[in-house]
């Protein structure tokens, strides 16, 4: 006689209502517009002075 079949994830409704439910996600982190001005300017010095050192 084979054995019943078990459902792995137990209550098959419960499972469901779990994956589906919203969880409010944590807030992404806001990057302040001077730091991503000081990178950029750090890019175009870095560009520039490769650049110049392939010119010379």
């Amino acid at each position: 006689m084979s054995e019943p079949q078990i459902d792995p994830a137990g209550n098959t409704q419960q499972f469901r209502a779990f994956a589906q439910r919203n969880e409010p996600e944590a807030a992404p982190e806001k990057r302040s517009p001077a730091l991503l001005i000081a990178v950029a300017v750090v890019a175009v010095i870095l560009i520039a002075a490769v650049a110049a050192y392939f010119v010379i």
